[in-house]
């Protein structure tokens, strides 16, 4: 490309990163770590994602008028910076009167010079932002070096008003602030949305997302840029925090990007890995515990649970502990310790049983006459949970709990038993789905994970029929039907919210159905109090899937 074609550009520097919610200081040091290696490389203008600034979602904190207080100030430090240096489109929360706005605030020249408040303020799923923020007026375009911006947040792109709106008023490019958490298949809507927007206004976009855990939610990153025609750009990697560069440059066509890094995007399980990962990884380092412990029992879940705490903190972060009962085969211990000797770990062995004796001496009179059932099943379980936080207190690592979506969706699980724990990496993850991670980490290491490179779960944990091991040959289809059936009934459930009508439409027996309906409506206590675990589906149970703990309703089919 000659001089002469270019009759302008602007250096906008993408600014990927992970925040800390509520870590002003640290998310400020962390920004202007990326201002300064953005300008020894020309940066006109450094972009952020949606409220970097306290962290995406910083929910109730913004109520706090000591919290805004502390944003002020650091806006105002941040600001000073853009004297001599590129100016900074933040975004942040930010007082306006008696409102709260969720803004991006265009830092330069010392001070702040535009502020942009976003209109459309998502109230659905995950997202609750009319709680805590005002909405602000549709926008006008920014003046920034010559070229008029149109600023945008998060879902002010996903539907079309905004940027009509700032493409009638003279926006030549579209910038994106955004704090877009992952979600399987969310990628293809993103992308499929930002053309829209392109197609409908004619202009080029960039989008820039946050990277990171915070709580429940994990962000992909995955930011990009478009030209005016729909055509890509530049997409950074997903997963992790990069600073890129896109140059706006000035055609007699209009603006256009040059042509920047293209990362190739993950396969569908290498995306759901990373995110339990990352999800797990964050939570445990941004709440400053040591480490993580689990219950082994030498199944599939906590296998599984395991290898992602190895890939997420290290081996020697990761503590498993075998809690055999009676019950217990020599082949699931056999497993277990075959598992964690692969992974690296500690492993330790806890028996139950001298507390199962203390339990049957206790309850004896009580329990007279009444034959055993559940109750001594759950008392095994207990028994686990008791121990494992009884090592937590006393060594300060967290409980990961192992169960996954299925069972919880059924209540296959026991209160203050395999309940117990901080955090659940399988929280969001079907059985099915759970078998599929498993194979795919055997057949793939993880460069970005600090756990074995081999194949870490042994062959016979994941071929072997799943079992609680809480009585004599039980085996999880005892009481459930076989986990592609369930999984694909519960999916039409929770995710689809379809019918029991139409469920068995489907295909599937009308009894289960509505066994499986049943189950899943009167498990809502459990769930109701059980620990977080990283969002991977469309409705994740908690935040995303509201129903209530009383309720009546019965469908007919």
């Amino acid at each position: 490309m000659g001089l002469s074609e270019m009759t302008d550009q602007l250096n906008i520097c993408l600014a990927q990163l992970n925040p800390t919610v509520g870590d002003l200081p640290g998310n400020v040091e962390k920004l202007r770590e990326a201002v300064v290696a953005a300008a020894a490389d020309g940066a006109d203008l450094i972009v952020t994602s949606e409220l970097y600034l306290c962290g995406y979602p910083p929910e109730d904190l913004v109520r706090r008028q000591s919290f805004l207080k502390e944003i002020k100030a650091a806006v105002a430090m941040l600001a000073a910076t853009t004297g001599d240096g590129p100016a900074i489109l933040l975004g942040t929360p930010w007082p306006d009167g008696d409102a709260v706005y969720n803004a991006a605030l265009l830092l330069s020249d010392g001070d702040i010079t535009a502020a942009r408040y976003k209109s459309d303020l998502p109230n659905y799923g995950v997202f609750d932002e009319k709680r805590v923020f005002d909405a602000g007026e549709l926008p006008g375009p920014i003046p920034f070096k010559g070229v008029r911006l149109g600023v945008l947040v998060c879902e002010d792109m996903w539907k079309p008003d905004v940027a009509q709106c700032l493409a009638e008023t003279g926006a030549e490019v579209l910038v994106v602030l955004n704090g877009s958490p992952f979600e399987l298949d969310k990628w293809e809507e993103r992308d499929g949305l930002a053309k829209d927007r392109v197609h409908e206004t004619e202009l080029p976009l960039v989008y820039v997302n946050q990277v990171g855990g915070q709580d429940e939610l994990v962000f992909d990153g995955r930011s990009f840029a478009l030209n005016g025609d729909g055509t890509g750009a530049l997409l950074m990697p997903a997963w992790e925090e990069a600073v890129v560069h896109a140059m706006l440059v000035r055609r007699s066509g209009g603006w256009r990007f040059d042509e920047g890094p293209m990362s190739r995007p993950d396969d569908r399980l290498a995306n759901v890995y990373h995110a339990m990962v990352l999800g797990l990884r964050d939570y445990v380092d941004k709440n400053g515990f040591p480490g993580v412990l689990l219950g082994m029992s030498g199944g599939i879940d906590s296998a599984l649970s395991a290898v992602v705490a190895a890939d997420a903190l290290g081996p020697d972060r990761v503590h498993c502990v075998l809690l055999p009962s009676k019950y217990t085969s020599r082949a699931s211990i056999d497993d277990a310790m075959d598992c964690c000797a692969r992974i690296g770990c500690r492993a330790d062995t806890v028996p139950i049983e001298p507390a199962i004796a203390a339990f049957d001496s206790m309850l004896a009179e009580a329990f007279e006459g009444r034959a055993p059932d559940e109750t001594e099943e759950n008392i095994q379980a207990r028994a686990r949970g008791v121990a494992l936080m009884a090592l937590s207190n006393k060594f300060g690592s967290m409980v990961l709990t192992t169960g996954n979506k299925s069972e919880m969706s059924v209540g296959y699980a026991t209160l203050y038993g395999d309940m117990c724990g901080g955090y659940s990496v399988l929280k969001d993850i079907y059985k099915t789905m759970v078998y599929d991670l498993s194979r795919w980490r055997n057949e793939n290491p993880v460069s970005y994970g600090h756990g074995p490179s081999g194949g870490p779960i042994p062959e016979n944990i994941i071929t072997k029929a799943p079992s609680a091991e809480l009585r004599p040959d039980q085996t999880d289809q005892d009481s459930l039907p076989p986990y592609d059936a369930l999984d694909d009934i519960l999916t039409s459930l929770v995710e689809e919210e379809r019918s029991m009508a139409e469920i068995v439409a489907k295909g599937h027996d009308a009894v289960t159905v509505r066994r499986i309906a049943r189950l899943l409506f009167i498990a809502e206590y459990k769930r109701r109090q059980a620990p977080p675990g990283v969002k991977i589906t469309r409705r994740s149970f908690g935040r995303d899937r509201r129903y209530p703990i009383t309720n009546r309703f019965v469908e007919q089919i």
